[in-house]
């Protein structure tokens, strides 16, 4: 009923694509300069996110890192690639199972951590659902049409949730060119990369994926993917269960 009440709301809001201004807290340096309102979130295990407004949804601005659920119980940390492929409950990754991608990318999770009642986002925060991704590539200007099909699309969307950190920048960055990237959005994205069903991981820096809520059968759920060489988005329903892709929380609604 709680998900159904929060559908329900994003319904209403598609309708009314707005924003409104509250105080800033903590802007990151980038997006500082498109205004964008910024605040603090904190995980389970005292990691920090900054947060941003984008339309009447807050969003993070960072990747999940989480090791546990929101009730404290671990979320188990499966490195062997074979066990990873066999798995039907929730685990999460380093990519390349290197911790200092950890602070870079945040962790990746496959479906059945998002899926789990115990919750995976902090408390008044959720996975995204299908629609409020649709919400924000709607809100950057992707039309109704657009935003129902599958595939790569729109024009500039993308871009618009893509961090403008390009190499050689130090920092967690896109390999060049980083097409169309501007950050319009305050999203930040990065290219984390994901984890197969084999094990393996792949296109760190090159590409990042997105876990939405949103099941579309027993094996696959809807995800997002941004590129380094694109601007648009993609939409898809064939992200496998197993696969490993990063999460971002978006808060509940009131």
């Amino acid at each position: 009923m709680k998900y159904l009440n929060t559908i329900v709301k994003i319904v209403l809001i598609l309708l009314l694509v707005g924003c409104d201004e509250d105080d800033p807290m903590a802007p990151d340096e980038e997006g500082k300069e498109e205004g964008h309102e910024f605040g603090i979130l904190r995980d389970i295990d005292g990691n920090e996110y900054q947060t941003v407004k984008i339309g009447e949804q807050w969003w993070m601005a960072e990747n999940l890192k989480v090791t546990r659920y929101r009730n404290g119980e671990d979320i188990p940390n499966v490195t062997d690639n074979s066990e990873w492929g066999k798995l039907s409950s929730g685990a999460w990754v380093n990519y390349n199972n290197d911790s200092s991608n950890d602070e870079t990318y945040g962790k990746l999770y496959n479906w059945y951590a998002v899926n789990d009642p115990r919750g995976l986002c902090p408390v008044g925060w959720h996975v995204p659902f299908d629609v409020e991704w649709k919400y924000i590539e709607m809100y950057l200007g992707i039309s109704q049409e657009e935003a129902n099909d599958t595939g790569w699309r729109g024009t500039d969307e993308g871009g618009k949730l893509k961090s403008k950190r390009t190499t050689p920048d130090p920092r967690p960055r896109w390999n060049n060119p980083n097409t169309g990237a501007t950050n319009e959005s305050g999203f930040s994205g990065l290219p984390g990369g994901w984890r197969s069903d084999n094990g393996n991981f792949y296109n760190a820096g090159n590409s990042g994926y997105w876990w939405s809520a949103m099941e579309y059968s027993t094996y696959s759920a809807w995800y997002r993917n941004l590129g380094y060489n694109r601007s648009d988005i993609k939409r898809s329903s064939h992200g496998r269960k197993e696969f490993g892709y990063s999460i971002r929380c978006v808060k509940d609604y009131d």
